[in-house]
């Protein structure tokens, strides 16, 4: 996880991220795949995915539904 700090600027950490997933997961649930394609321009790649994906997550902020395979806003 790249936080804020000295060194590491708020817009290179992985929070600054954290408005464009919700904001796209605001519009409507979407699929991992869905939702990285829609993402992808403003991310380094796929492992900084997955780390914002697991962030939002452990915060609370989205859901995972197995069934469905969808990933859904919880706030």
């Amino acid at each position: 996880m790249s936080l804020p700090s000295k060194v590491t600027p708020y817009t290179k950490s992985t929070i600054s991220k954290f408005p464009v997933f919700l904001t796209v997961i605001k519009q409507g649930p979407a699929s991992p795949v869905e939702l990285y394609n829609q993402t992808q321009t403003q991310l380094s790649g796929i492992p900084e995915y997955i780390e914002i994906w697991d962030e939002l997550y452990a915060l609370g902020c989205i859901k995972f539904d197995s069934t469905s395979r969808r990933i859904y806003y919880a706030l």
